[in-house]
């Protein structure tokens, strides 16, 4: 998250990350390309899947985040690259 003297400067409500996923991220050696991308999209992932009723949805949204986070060029399914 973007911090300002220590204070996040996300505006929504922070979703905290699960051990499952952060497990996940490790596995895969994603989560510095995770934590590359801008707070709001670290915060939509993992709010998008928590919010998930079923478990097989929360399964397949993060797959969906897994693989976009490899690809690099997508963000829920859009187009996305970071400012050079």
């Amino acid at each position: 998250m973007k911090k300002v003297s220590g204070i996040s400067t996300l505006k929504r409500s922070i979703n905290p990350m699960p051990r499952n996923i952060r497990s996940l991220l490790e596995k895969h050696g994603l989560l510095e390309l995770y934590k590359a991308r801008p707070p709001y999209q670290q915060n939509d992932y993992i709010g998008w899947i928590t919010r998930a009723k079923l478990e097989t949805t929360k399964q397949k949204r993060t797959q969906q985040m897994l693989e976009e986070l490899k690809q690099g060029n997508l963000y829920m399914r859009m187009k996305w690259g970071r400012s050079k």
